[in-house]
């Protein structure tokens, strides 16, 4: 008989990049197939960045808890974020997310289409964070 294969982390214990706003949920469970993450944006916080994908990686978000604003396209659209929502964002899409008194929680979920995934290295449990420059956050 077979062993099942899984992996079990906790969100509130998965180590942080990019000052901890996303945990590093598809190296603690050992995912290979496309990225995962958390997104942990604190009340208030101004720090997630406005970017977009120019390798070609489209992402969707669900939002577990809290509540924010996405702006796209540079501020000509805005989508406001609440649980129990899904979104998804084109690669070359510009996005930014504001958050209020809650901050906001999101599983973030990330691809090339047609292509196999490869992780970034700073995704990597032990891996420098490429803005603090040491391991995790």
């Amino acid at each position: 008989m077979a062993l099942a294969d899984y992996t079990v982390a906790k969100i509130d214990e998965l180590e942080g990049f990019y000052n901890g706003i996303f945990l590093k949920a598809r190296a603690a469970l050992g995912v290979t197939a496309f990225g995962l993450s958390i997104v942990d944006i604190p009340a208030g916080s101004v720090h997630y960045p406005e970017h977009n994908h120019p390798g070609g990686q489209e992402e969707v978000l669900v939002i577990m808890k809290g509540f924010g604003r996405m702006t796209l396209n540079e501020g000509v659209e805005y989508v406001d974020l609440e649980p129990g929502m899904m979104i998804r964002i084109g690669a070359k899409t510009k996005r930014t997310i504001r958050v209020g008194d809650e901050g906001l929680q999101a599983v973030a979920i990330g691809g090339t289409p047609g292509e196999a995934y490869t992780a970034p290295a700073y995704t990597e449990l032990g891996a420098l964070d490429p803005l603090l420059k040491r391991p995790g956050s």
